[in-house]
């Protein structure tokens, strides 16, 4: 499913240590993204860019959104909502 998802480019988003599902799927490739930092070796050795950033912020390519831990949620969950198509307005 992962695969699927990421050779169609649909919108994924991970967050902390789900960012291991997508190395696993080898999908991370030539790809920027950010996780637990314990992740970022295993995000290198698949050919992923691990962005450092801090704990409250993601980091989007495409139509990847990740971010290092639950702090990030509102960051995060704001841009997946962008990379959906998605519009909030108050």
């Amino acid at each position: 499913m992962t695969r699927h998802f990421a050779h169609h480019n649909k919108p994924i988003a991970a967050i902390c240590h789900g960012i291991q599902i997508l190395t696993a799927a080898d999908v991370v490739r030539g790809r920027k993204l950010t996780a637990y930092p314990a992740v970022a070796p295993e995000v290198t050795m698949a050919g992923g860019h691990y962005e450092s950033v801090n704990v409250y912020e993601a980091v989007t390519d495409g139509n990847l959104v990740t971010a290092p831990a639950w702090p990030a949620h509102p960051l995060w969950m704001a841009a997946f909502l962008k990379v959906l198509g998605t519009e909030i307005t108050l």
